[in-house]
């Protein structure tokens, strides 16, 4: 009988410490962990590491560049792909080719250019998008500004290709988790404000990365995007980097 290899070992272990962070962030929350997804990000990760990760359980994949998602999913059977990093509108179509969600719609001008594209790439369902927001207005991230949600929900709603999953948020980097918690408090507080008025937003709120994602679950993330504490540090990262995975 053939054994697992140590890679997907680790993987699986590694799983299984994040899925047990995530149940306990769930117990004291009142929440089903069952109604978290993990996104395991593998920016940087090669193709042949990302089968192992997939063999262990780690099928839902994020990915923050559209060019580097393009060249390993050919290479890695069995995975489901979100885009996680920002999206530009030239870049929209190879996008909706490669990924079965995109987490970080920023602009109703991008949002307006996939549901143009959506019917000739992925004809015969609508396609799932969240908004992103830049809830703590900073200036290094992408995002709506929060006040300007509900202005741009008006016109979201109505493409007709486009499912408005959620939201979707990069919490601050600070080892204060009293910080993080305010951001990911403001991202679910947003969502409720702007679904009383537009029910056709859905529910999801992607918010919490390695660092943060138990206090982003505290505060009812639907979605959490964890990358290093999955895969370990990789070279070249850096906190201050858009990064959807640290």
């Amino acid at each position: 009988m053939n054994q697992p290899r140590p890679r997907i070992e680790a993987y699986r272990g590694a799983r299984a410490d994040v899925l047990a962070r995530i149940a306990r962030a769930c117990a004291r929350s009142g929440r089903d962990p069952a109604n978290v997804t993990l996104v395991a990000v593998s920016k940087t990760v090669p193709a042949d590491a990302l089968r192992d990760a997939v063999a262990a359980g780690l099928d839902l994949l994020g990915e923050n560049r559209v060019q580097e998602a393009a060249t390993k999913v050919p290479e890695v059977p069995g995975a489901r792909w979100h885009l996680v990093g920002p999206l530009q509108s030239n870049k929209a179509h190879p996008a909706l080719d490669v990924f079965d969600a995109i987490e970080s719609v920023d602009s109703v001008k991008l949002a307006r250019r996939l549901d143009r594209l959506v019917p000739d790439t992925r004809p015969g369902r609508r396609y799932p998008i969240l908004v992103q927001v830049n809830v703590d207005l900073d200036p290094a991230k992408a995002g709506f500004a929060p006040d300007g949600v509900d202005a741009a929900m008006a016109e979201l709603v109505t493409l007709p290709h486009l499912e408005i999953g959620g939201l979707m948020t990069v919490g601050r980097f600070s080892s204060d988790r009293d910080e993080a918690r305010r951001t990911f408090a403001g991202l679910r507080e947003l969502s409720e404000r702007c679904r009383s008025r537009w029910p056709e937003l859905g529910p999801e709120l992607s918010m919490g990365m390695s660092d943060d994602f138990e206090v982003a679950i505290e505060e009812g993330a639907t979605i959490v995007r964890v990358g290093r504490a999955l895969f370990g540090e990789r070279e070249g990262a850096h906190p201050h980097d858009h990064d959807h995975g640290r």
